[in-house]
């Protein structure tokens, strides 16, 4: 077990004025790996202090100077790359398979994204007789979940450095691992001091205190709903941008010609996948009433492939996140038992031969409508509803009927058959045929899933402001 008791503010590892320890545990274990302290209002006061002093200078550092940032980020990084597999590992229960081949290669590509983006991006533009300029928007609070933690963290930071903004990260408490190694990455690469700024904390503590903060000029929230509800709420007083990716209930529509084992073997997995704790993941499965039967078959053969412990690595998944995920996937599950969802597989506890760990069991409901709890609410693990429909339109109807708007998928024989049904899908993005995601192209969603947007050109966006210089 490591002690971990120190921030980095402005440039060095300092230790906190706060005093209350926070455990880290391991999921797969339920054993204590780490501990740190949680951060209080002075450590807010002091991180942003040192980030608004840095501001300036860095702000007006060179285009040249900021690509040299980033490559110097990027090969520490890489440098780093064993030991964050580990972290994550160890944080958040990412088996190590995945955590190699998706959760460290995601941070890297959201680096590698932010330099290419930095390389053509036009700051200054020509309207007429005037000049429209992009400027760094100032100091941002970075608020991270624990569920993908290098994912979330690099598309924020990534985009906020280029453009020469300075931050201050409050990764989750449940998973701060991972954001240790980040910080050591960035003082490797002579990141300026005071541009980079690290508090351990929780939401109601150090979150909040960053939200309401007079000198934070933009929060970039990950989380839940409920707490992305809070973050505005604290902000409002002093009218700073908020950018919010939050929940999601993403319908994954099967036209009546899709290619159904592939199809459903597809689903399924990306349902699993990081034990159903992503927020974008395709937690709704519509099929064709005359289709479902066939589809449960597959889905349980498919689920009958998971494993749990890498042996493989296509079908390994990890434990929950944490004890209190595990308790509310729990609870989730028993009550859509209770309110008449058909249980096909999984169910309540860990799985058989489990015997310790924040492990659930692959869960599969049928004959789902669309009113129930389990089509409605985003549960965060590794649990999927079938829900049966009786034509194209009323699967859009279904897809559409729900607070959230993150992601969606489709998939059909006909690829213009399913641009069509994506056209019609209120979300902020759509799978077309299994396509994977993007890191060049807008992430975010509709309605309760959050504003703004992340990765690529669009990330950048979202820490600049826009000045006009009239009569230029």
């Amino acid at each position: 077990m490591s002690d971990l008791f120190e921030f980095y503010i402005d440039g060095a590892w300092v230790k906190p004025h706060g005093t209350a320890v926070e455990t880290v545990v391991n999921p797969s274990t339920e054993q204590v790996v780490a501990r740190i302290i949680l951060g209080d209002s002075h450590d807010v006061d002091r991180a942003v202090g040192a980030a608004r002093q840095a501001f300036a200078g860095f702000a007006a550092s060179s285009l040249e100077a900021r690509i040299d940032l980033l490559q110097r980020i990027i090969q520490a990084y890489q440098r780093h790359s064993e030991a964050l597999i580990e972290a994550v590992h160890l944080e958040m229960g990412a088996p190590l398979s995945l955590a190699r081949s998706a959760h460290v290669p995601a941070g890297l590509g959201h680096l590698v994204q932010a330099l290419n983006v930095l390389r053509e991006y036009r700051f200054e533009r020509r309207v007429g007789n005037t000049l429209v300029v992009r400027e760094p928007i100032g100091v941002c609070a970075l608020i991270t979940p624990w569920n993908w933690p290098l994912n979330q963290l690099t598309c924020k930071l990534a985009p906020a450095l280029a453009v020469g903004c300075t931050v201050v990260l409050k990764p989750s408490e449940r998973a701060p691992l991972s954001a240790r190694i980040i910080a050591q990455v960035l003082h490797e690469a002579e990141v300026p001091a005071g541009v980079f700024n690290l508090v351990n904390g929780d939401g109601p503590g150090v979150g909040a205190a960053l939200a309401r903060h007079a000198e934070v000029d933009m929060v970039s929230f990950t989380g839940s709903t409920r707490a992305g509800v809070a973050v505005a709420k604290a902000a409002a007083d002093t009218v700073k941008r908020v950018s919010q990716e939050l929940g999601g209930k993403s319908a994954n529509i099967l036209l009546d010609d899709a290619d159904l084992p592939s199809a459903v073997r597809h689903g399924v997995l990306g349902c699993m996948r990081n034990s159903g704790q992503s927020c974008n993941a395709p937690t709704r499965l519509l099929v064709p009433r005359a289709q479902q039967q066939a589809v449960i078959e597959i889905a349980q053969q498919v689920l009958a492939q998971v494993c749990y412990d890498d042996s493989n690595p296509i079908t390994a998944i990890g434990p929950l996140a944490n004890a209190m995920q595990w308790e509310r996937v729990q609870d989730m599950i028993a009550q859509a038992i209770a309110e008449g969802s058909r249980l096909i597989a999984g169910g309540l506890g860990r799985p058989a031969g489990v015997e310790r760990g924040y492990y659930g069991q692959p869960t599969l409901f049928a004959d789902v409508t669309p009113q129930m709890l389990v089509a409605r609410e985003e549960i965060f693990g590794p649990v999927l509803a079938i829900i049966p429909y009786d034509s194209e339109a009323e699967a859009i109807a279904i897809a559409n009927d729900s607070p959230y708007g993150l992601s969606g998928y489709v998939t059909s024989a006909d690829l213009e058959r399913s641009r069509q049904v994506a056209r019609q899908l209120r979300t902020g993005m759509v799978h077309l045929n299994g396509a994977r995601a993007d890191q060049a192209a807008p992430f975010g969603g509709y309605k309760q899933s959050g504003n703004g947007r992340e990765w690529g050109e669009s990330g950048f966006d979202e820490y600049l402001e826009s000045k006009s210089l009239f009569g230029y």
